[in-house]
């Protein structure tokens, strides 16, 4: 037990530490993590949780029936994979500007890029602008959304519909 306990700081302890995955404010904030089963493979650099996931470290949170937290060579945290009938994501990339929130069956945050890919009944709203489609991408520091009805994951042909709201 005490080794597991170790091996699973060893692994979040890159979400605290680096500054990519959130905004500075949110990379010192605590992780907080529930779920009903964790599977931790250290040598691998994965952990999987499985059962009503929820993270949150700061502004930050990720939910899904299933999240796979992925580390790179160096251990620093590369990718979170999280799937389920609505997985979701959800940071504040900056305090001035609004939360983004995203949807999909399968979420996959690249870390390092700050970007997320929406796949699957793909969500995503920022502010009063909102975006869906089969397969959506959003990086968080460009601002740059691209949407596709149709790719890898994607279950048929989702047509991509956009709301924006007017410049203020």
């Amino acid at each position: 037990m005490k080794r597991t306990s170790a091996l699973l700081l060893c692994l979040l302890l890159p979400l605290v530490a680096a500054p990519t995955l959130a905004q500075g404010r949110d990379a010192e904030a605590p992780i907080e993590v529930e779920a009903d089963r964790l599977d931790l493979d250290d040598r691998a650099g994965t952990a999987v949780y499985t059962g009503e996931v929820d993270i949150r470290q700061g502004s930050m949170r990720l939910t899904g029936d299933r999240v796979e937290i992925q580390r790179n060579a160096q251990g620093q945290l590369s990718r979170a994979i999280a799937t389920g009938e609505r997985a979701y994501l959800e940071q504040q990339p900056d305090p001035s500007e609004p939360m983004v929130r995203g949807w999909g069956r399968t979420i996959i945050y690249h870390v390092a890029e700050r970007r997320m890919e929406l796949i699957d009944r793909a969500e995503l709203h920022q502010g009063g602008d909102t975006f869906d489609g089969g397969y959506l991408e959003y990086f968080l520091d460009r601002r740059v959304v691209q949407a596709r009805s149709e790719g890898e994951g994607v279950e048929g042909r989702q047509r991509i519909r956009m709301t924006l709201q007017p410049e203020q």
